[in-house]
């Protein structure tokens, strides 16, 4: 009975939960409807959206063509109205060509002239009548162009000279040394005047004891003359005046003054701004301190000459490499003595044999305009040099024939056979030769005088005063004793 109540309850159960999930299962059914309903209703819409759209670009593309069509149209229509324009514009200018060429003929007819002649009649008249004005016109821009070129060229000289301005001193013949006291004197003249002979013998130049108080030491030649004025100075200062000593202290500074050139050299060329030349230029170049054209000092010139040179070269944009070598080398040539030639040729070949630019060596070659110039630079060279060398003050032209005429009397006697040294004192009056006695007898020296006499008497047509020729041979044996 239990167990019937039992089983009537489970299958009652069983039968509400068929019912509940066949209700639920009916709930989803018609909302899975009701979806796909609504997603089939927006499909729709879209496709008819997509539909009208296109229906719109297929409309707007129709139109496009159609504009497309009508523009090409009107191109044709105007390209053949262009064509019939040329056609009829070709027609009408053969038509005037035959029309001009037609009244050209009676023109000429009734002128009696050609088209050419014509043409320049009229030119003619027009050229007669402007004439005139363009003389004028040219004359007055010439005029403005000159003045402007002046002013600019003196500005540009001026500005060149300022950073040119060296110091300048004066040398002449003369070096002075002031003495401790006048007792030096019969010291420095020896017995029976054997030192103050044997230093001019050494030294090759002309003492002078008559001012109170002080040497003058007198000779052309300025390296004679320091090396002279260094060794009188030494001298003074050791005690031991006396000929052997004499002839120990000269040669040493002769010794010492082929550094002191050296020296100048380097210093010329490092203020000049040049590294890195020849030892031989260099040394070349120190001579300059010793050298003296007209009077005025080459190292001075120089230097003053390259600064006006690099300052015109940066103002005109010209090459200043160039122009400061040139200017450093141009007078090198006077420094040469082993040469004969003009010191321009010297300084080319020098310059040729260290194998320097064509355009360095052509500033050189053209600074006293011996060739025309060939390049900026070569102009600027020659400016320079005449800037420093025609300056108020700067030379003396009578300096330059003293010198001349001095090394014209030396190098007359340095021709004879067995002479070792010459040397030209009291401004040219006095000679002395000193020959080699192992070469030169005593009759030798007697006839070389003569021949000297007649030598000096034919070069010079006239000469102030007279000239002495001393002829010196003097034989030395020497030895010396070792002491073990």
């Amino acid at each position: 009975m239990f167990g019937s109540i039992i089983n009537a309850l489970f299958h009652k159960e069983r039968e509400d939960n068929l019912t509940l999930t066949k209700q639920k299962a009916k709930e989803i059914i018609l909302h899975a409807n009701e979806e796909a309903l609504t997603v089939k209703q927006e499909a729709e819409k879209a496709a008819r959206a997509a539909m009208q759209s296109g229906l719109e670009i297929e409309k707007r593309l129709s139109r496009k063509e159609q504009q497309l069509s009508d523009r090409e149209k009107s191109c044709q229509s105007k390209q053949k109205s262009l064509t019939d324009k040329e056609v009829a514009l070709g027609k009408l200018k053969s038509e005037i060509e035959f029309e001009k060429e037609k009244i050209l003929q009676k023109l000429e007819k009734v002128a009696g002239l050609t088209k050419e002649e014509a043409r320049k009649q009229i030119l003619g008249a027009w050229e007669d009548k402007l004439k005139g004005e363009i003389v004028r016109q040219i004359k007055e821009a010439e005029e403005e162009i000159k003045q402007g070129a002046t002013e600019k060229a003196k500005e540009i000289l001026i500005d060149s000279m300022r950073y040119g301005a060296t110091d300048y001193v004066s040398e002449y013949t003369l070096a002075v040394i002031q003495l401790p006291s006048d007792d030096y004197k019969g010291r420095i003249i020896g017995k029976d005047g054997r030192n103050i002979r044997a230093f001019e013998l050494a030294t090759g130049v002309d003492v002078d004891l008559e001012e109170e108080g002080v040497i003058r030491i007198s000779s052309f030649d300025a390296v004679r003359r320091e090396i002279a004025k260094t060794s009188m100075e030494k001298l003074i200062k050791d005690g031991r005046i006396q000929p052997q000593r004499i002839e120990e202290i000269v040669k040493k500074a002769k010794s010492d003054m082929e550094q002191t050139i050296i020296k100048a050299g380097e210093d010329l060329t490092y203020k000049a701004g040049v590294f890195n030349l020849p030892k031989e230029i260099v040394k070349l170049l120190g001579y300059f301190k010793y050298r003296y054209s007209y009077g005025q000092n080459m190292i001075l010139h120089t230097l003053e000459e390259t600064k006006i040179g690099i300052s015109l070269a940066h103002e005109l944009h010209a090459d200043v490499n160039t122009v400061k070598l040139g200017c450093l080398l141009h007078d090198i040539g006077k420094v040469i003595t082993d040469k004969e030639g003009s010191h321009v040729d010297l300084g080319v070949e020098l310059l040729k044999k260290h194998r320097f630019p064509s355009k360095i060596i052509e500033t050189v070659a053209a600074h006293h305009e011996d060739i025309p110039f060939p390049s900026v630079e070569a102009i600027i060279v020659y400016i320079s040099d005449a800037v420093s060398g025609g300056r108020p003050g700067a030379r003396h032209e009578d300096f330059s024939e003293y010198l001349k005429r001095i090394k014209t009397i030396e190098d007359a006697a340095k021709q004879q056979k067995g002479v070792r040294d010459v040397y030209a004192l009291q401004a040219g009056r006095e000679l002395r030769v000193i020959v080699k006695p192992d070469q030169v007898s005593d009759d030798d020296a007697t006839i070389m005088a003569v021949a000297l006499k007649k030598e000096l008497e034919s070069k010079f047509d006239v000469f102030p005063g007279q000239i002495k020729i001393t002829i010196l041979r003097e034989f030395r044996a020497e030895e010396t004793a070792k002491y073990n």
